[in-house]
C-alpha cells in the first residue's frame, strides 16, 4: 500500500474560497467515479458553501468535551476504517482539542496520508509557522493556530486560490462571508485593503517559489540544460573591478520593469593563489547587490566564461549582465576576452547584455596575484612566437632573391621574434628562440648553406654574439615581468592589509563576515577558526563559513596558527607558500574580532550589571525621601495622639487617624510598587494564568481611587481573557491611579475594552496634560517622573510595575495621545483560546 497524494489549496485570506474550491474537485472526482468522503469540512455558516456539501458522503465527527463544552472534530479511525480514494480535511492549521487523537489536525492528514488516502486539505497562508511575525506585523494579529511549513512544502499539488482585496471586500460586504453584524468590524479592521494586499503578495510569492522548487527538481531529474524562461533571472558577472557597481544598478534597473525578475551577482575566482579582485570592492558591492534585494554569489573555477554560463544555466537564468571590457586595443591579440566568448557560447536562450561604463579601455591593470604564472594562452603563444614562427620566418626568407636582407638583418629579425617570445611565455619560450634562431642563422643564411659548419669567422662571431644578446634580453624580459607580478603581487597584499587595518579602526566585529572574507580572496571551500582551552584540550569551532564545518585542524588542507591555542584552518586546496603571509594577517585578526565579540559580550554584561546598580542607587534614594514622607506623617500623628498635653477633641482624632491611614496606605502601595519592581529585575515574577472575563477583576483595581473619578465601559460579549488576574489588577491599578493623578478633577478617567482578533484591549484615557512622543517610552523605565510631578506623588514605579506585569502575561502596554488632549495607556492581552464568543467587533473567523 502506497502513500496517499496530497492537495492543498492556498488562500491568502479568509473568504477567497479554499474550500468551495475544495468541495468542487470532490464535485468533479465524484463524477469521474472517484470514491469521496467528507472528513472534516468547517462552512462558517456560509450558505453558498453549505450548498456544496449536498451530495457527498460526510463521516461522522467525534464529539470530545472540554471544559463543559462539546466540540466535534474529525474521527480519523473512522475515516481510516472508510478508507475511501479521497478524504476532504479543511483547515489544515487547526489546533485539535485537548484529549483529540493528536495536537495538530494536519498530524490528523499525515495518519490518513499513511493509510494510502489521498488527501484534498486547505490553509490560508498567514498559518504558515515562517510568516507568522510577518503576519503580525502586517495585520496586527499573532496568529494562534500554524502550520510547520514543510507540512505544505510536502504536497504533492498546491494550487493558489486568488482573490483581488476589492473583490473579497465585496464578497463581505454582500453577506457571503460573515453575518451583517460582523461585516463593518471585519472591514475596519483585519480585512483592511491594505491587510489584504499584502496577505495576497505573500501568498502569491510564496506560491511562485514553491513553483520554482517544483520547476527545478523536474529540470535535474530530466537532466534539462536548456534554460526555460519562466521567469527573469538577470545574473551579473563581476570581476571586482571598479565597473561593478555600475553593472549592479544597471541590472536592478533592469529587474525592476518585470515584476517578480531576481538578480543574482556572480564573482568568478581562479584556484591558484590569490584573487584578483579587490577584497574592498567585492565587499562592497556584495553590500549594494544586498540591498537591491539580490544575492551574492562566489563560485570558483578557471575557465571564467564557461564557469559563468554554467553557473547561469543552473540557476535557470533568461540574462547575463557583462561590462564592456577594460582592455586596451592591443590585448585583444592574447584572446577575444570574456564578453565576446559568453556572448558566443551562450545558445539562443540566454541574452547577453554588454554595458558600457567609465573603465572601458582603460586597461586592465596589472595581474595583481599570479606570481610569474602567465597563464596557458600566453605560454602558448610565447612557444609558437620562439619556435614555429623562426621556422615560418627561415621558409619566408629563402625564398627571396640571392639579394636578400642581409645576415645582419636576418639576425635582427630572429632577434625581434626572440624578444616577442620572452614577452609573451616568459625564459623558456625565449631560450628555445634563440637556440632555434641560431640553428637556423647557420643552416639557411652562413655559407655555407644547408649545412651546420661555419666557414667564415665573421659569421661564427655573429651567431654567438646573437645567441647571447637574445639569451640576454629574454633574461632581462622575463626578470622585469617577474618583477612587474611581484609588484603586483605586493600590492594586492597591501590593499588586503590596508583593508584588514580600517576595519579595525572602524571597528567591525563579524566574525563569519571575516571569515568569508578569507574564503573569497583564498578561493576556498570552507574556513573555520578553531581554539581550545589547552596543549591537551579538544578542538572547538569559534566560527565557520562555507560548505562543510571543520573540527580540527588536521583536517584543513592549510591552517595558520594564532598563539598556542588557535588556529585559522582552510579546506579547498593547498595554499603556495607566497600566501601564507596575508593568510597570517587575516588569521591575527580573526583572533582579534573574536576577542572584541567576547569584549563587547562583557560589556554588555557589566552595562547590565551597571543598570543594577542604578536602580539600586534609585531605590535608596526612593527608600530616603518619599518612603520616609509618609512615615513621617505616621509619626507626627501618633505622636499626637498620645500626647498629654493637649486635650483632643473627637473630629481632631478622627482627623489624625485618617491621616495615619492615609500615610499606611501610601506606604503600602509604595512598599508594594517597590517589591514588585525587584521581582520583575530579578526575574522571579511567574504568573499563573488562567481563563477570567475583564469584569472581574477591573473592577477590583478600582479601590484605591475616589469614587467619581472613574468612567468604566466593559462590554459583556468581550472574550475571556488568558492572565494571572493577580497582576492584571495590579497593573490595572497603577495605571488608573497614575491617570486620577494627572487627570482634572472635572474630568474622570475613561476605563474602556474591546476586542480586536485574537486580542484584548483595556484603554485607560485621561484628559491631563499629556506627554511628548519623545517621552512616551521614557516614562515607562523605572524611577521616571514625567514634568514637575512632586517627590511626594511617588517614586515612579508604577507604570514600569504595569508594563512589566503586562509582559510577563503575554501582553503589551503603550502610550497614546487621546483625542483632544491627554494621554491613553493601551494594554493588550491575549483573548482566551478554545472559545471565542460572539464579538461585534471581529469576527472570529477571520483568524482561523
Amino acid at each position: 500500500m502506497g502513500r496517499g497524494k496530497l492537495r492543498i489549496y492556498l488562500g491568502a485570506a479568509p473568504g477567497v474560497g479554499k474550500t468551495y474550491s475544495m468541495l468542487s474537485e470532490a464535485h468533479r472526482r465524484m463524477e469521474r467515479g472517484t470514491d469521496v468522503v467528507v472528513g472534516f469540512v468547517e462552512c462558517h455558516d456560509r450558505p453558498r458553501t453549505e450548498v456544496m456539501l449536498h451530495g457527498l458522503e460526510e463521516v461522522p465527527r467525534r464529539e470530545l468535551e472540554y471544559r463543559g463544552t462539546v466540540f466535534p472534530e474529525m474521527d480519523v479511525d473512522a475515516v481510516i476504517a472508510r478508507r475511501p480514494a479521497v478524504a476532504l480535511v479543511d483547515e489544515l492549521a487547526h489546533t485539535n482539542v485537548p484529549g483529540s487523537r493528536n495536537t495538530k489536525r494536519w498530524q490528523d492528514v499525515e495518519e490518513l496520508l499513511q493509510a494510502g488516502i489521498d488527501v484534498v486539505s486547505a490553509v490560508n497562508i498567514q498559518h504558515l509557522e515562517s510568516l507568522g511575525d510577518v503576519v503580525e506585523s502586517i495585520t496586527g494579529v499573532r496568529q494562534r493556530e500554524a502550520v510547520p511549513d514543510e507540512v505544505v512544502r510536502r504536497a504533492d499539488q498546491i494550487e493558489l486560490v486568488d482573490m483581488s482585496p476589492q473583490a473579497l471586500r465585496r464578497r463581505m460586504a454582500h453577506g457571503n462571508i460573515y453575518k451583517s453584524a460582523k461585516v463593518d468590524a471585519a472591514l475596519s479592521n483585519y480585512f483592511r485593503p491594505g491587510n489584504l494586499t499584502a496577505l495576497r503578495e505573500l501568498a502569491l510569492l510564496w506560491t511562485a517559489d514553491r513553483v520554482d522548487e517544483y520547476l527545478r527538481q523536474y529540470r535535474t531529474d530530466h537532466s534539462v540544460s536548456t534554460i526555460w524562461q519562466a521567469r527573469e533571472r538577470i545574473v551579473i558577472g563581476l570581476t571586482g573591478g571598479p565597473e561593478g557597481r555600475t553593472l549592479i544598478r544597471r541590472a536592478s534597473r533592469m529587474a525592476a520593469k518585470g515584476s517578480g525578475s531576481e538578480i543574482l551577482a556572480v564573482y568568478i575566482a581562479r584556484s591558484d593563489g590569490l584573487t584578483s579582485a579587490s577584497p574592498k570592492e567585492l565587499a562592497v558591492q556584495r553590500t549594494l547587490v544586498e540591498d537591491l534585494g539580490g544575492t551574492f554569489h562566489h563560485v570558483i573555477g578557471d575557465d571564467i566564461p564557461s564557469s559563468l554560463l554554467e553557473f547561469a544555466r543552473g540557476v535557470n537564468a533568461t540574462q547575463i549582465v557583462l561590462g564592456s571590457s577594460r582592455r586596451k586595443n592591443w590585448q585583444y591579440i592574447f584572446g577575444p576576452g570574456v564578453g565576446q566568448t559568453v556572448a558566443r557560447d551562450s545558445g539562443p536562450d540566454l541574452d547577453v547584455h554588454i554595458v558600457t561604463h567609465e573603465e572601458v579601455a582603460k586597461g586592465r591593470g596589472l595581474p595583481v596575484a599570479r606570481g610569474a604564472r602567465l597563464g596557458r594562452p600566453r605560454i602558448i603563444a610565447g612557444w609558437c612566437a620562439g619556435v614555429i614562427a623562426p621556422i615560418l620566418l627561415s621558409l619566408f626568407l629563402t625564398q627571396l632573391d640571392d639579394d636578400g636582407p642581409g645576415l645582419a638583418n636576418d639576425v635582427l629579425l630572429f632577434l625581434f621574434l626572440t624578444v616577442v617570445a620572452a614577452l609573451l611565455g616568459g625564459l623558456l619560450p625565449s631560450l628555445a628562440s634563440a637556440a632555434v634562431g641560431s640553428l637556423l642563422l647557420n643552416f639557411y643564411f652562413t655559407p655555407p648553406t644547408h649545412n651546420l659548419t661555419v666557414q667564415d669567422p665573421q659569421n661564427i662571431v655573429a651567431i654567438v654574439i646573437f645567441f647571447a644578446v637574445a639569451v640576454s634580453v629574454a633574461s632581462v624580459v622575463d626578470l622585469a615581468a617577474r618583477r612587474t607580478h611581484q609588484a603586483a603581487r605586493l600590492r594586492a597584499e597591501s590593499e588586503i592589509l590596508s583593508f584588514l587595518a580600517g576595519s579595525v579602526l572602524r571597528g567591525e566585529t563579524s566574525l563569519d563576515a571575516l571569515l568569508e572574507r578569507v574564503r573569497e580572496t583564498f578561493a576556498m571551500e570552507s574556513v573555520a577558526l578553531l581554539e581550545r582551552a589547552g596543549d591537551v584540550e579538544p578542538w572547538t569551532c569559534a566560527g565557520s563559513v562555507g560548505a562543510r564545518t571543520l573540527t580540527r585542524p588536521e583536517e584543513a588542507d592549510v591552517d595558520m596558527p594564532v598563539g598556542d591555542h588557535m588556529a585559522l584552518a582552510l579546506s579547498g586546496r593547498v595554499l603556495p607558500a607566497e600566501d601564507r603571509r596575508v593568510l597570517a594577517a587575516f588569521a591575527a585578526q580573526a583572533a582579534v574580532v573574536l576577542d572584541r565579540q567576547r569584549l563587547v559580550g562583557e560589556a554588555e554584561r557589566a552595562q547590565a550589571l551597571a543598570e543594577g546598580n542604578r536602580i539600586r542607587t534609585a531605590l535608596l534614594a526612593a527608600v530616603s525621601h518619599d518612603l520616609r514622607t509618609p512615615l513621617a506623617g505616621i509619626k507626627a500623628a501618633v505622636t499626637s495622639l498620645r500626647s498629654d498635653d493637649v486635650a483632643w477633641s473627637e473630629e481632631d482624632e478622627a482627623e489624625l487617624l485618617a491621616g495615619i491611614e492615609d500615610g499606611a496606605d501610601r506606604l503600602d502601595h509604595l512598599v508594594g510598587n517597590l517589591l514588585d519592581m525587584s521581582r520583575l529585575q530579578t526575574g522571579t515574577v511567574t504568573p499563573l494564568i488562567r481563563e477570567i472575563d475583564l469584569d472581574e477583576v477591573v473592577p477590583m483595581a478600582l479601590g484605591g481611587v475616589p469614587e467619581g473619578s472613574v468612567t468604566l465601559d466593559i462590554p459583556e460579549t468581550l472574550p475571556m481573557v488568558a492572565v494571572d488576574p493577580g497582576l492584571l489588577e495590579r497593573g490595572v491599578a497603577n495605571l488608573v491611579e497614575n491617570a486620577v493623578k494627572y487627570s482634572p478633577d472635572d474630568a474622570p478617567v475613561l476605563v474602556a475594552a474591546s476586542a480586536l482578533g485574537e486580542r484584548v484591549e483595556v484603554r485607560v484615557a485621561d484628559r491631563g496634560p499629556g506627554v511628548p512622543d519623545s517621552a512616551k517610552d521614557r516614562i515607562f523605565e523605572p524611577f521616571q517622573r514625567y514634568g514637575d510631578a512632586p517627590r511626594g506623588a511617588g517614586v515612579g514605579l508604577g507604570l514600569a510595575v504595569a508594563r512589566g506585569f503586562a509582559e510577563a502575561m503575554g501582553g503589551t502596554l503603550t502610550a497614546e495621545d487621546t483625542p483632544g488632549g491627554g494621554m491613553t495607556m493601551v494594554l493588550t492581552l491575549r483573548a482566551a483560546p478554545g472559545r471565542p464568543p460572539v464579538r461585534p467587533d471581529l469576527p472570529a473567523q477571520a483568524i482561523s
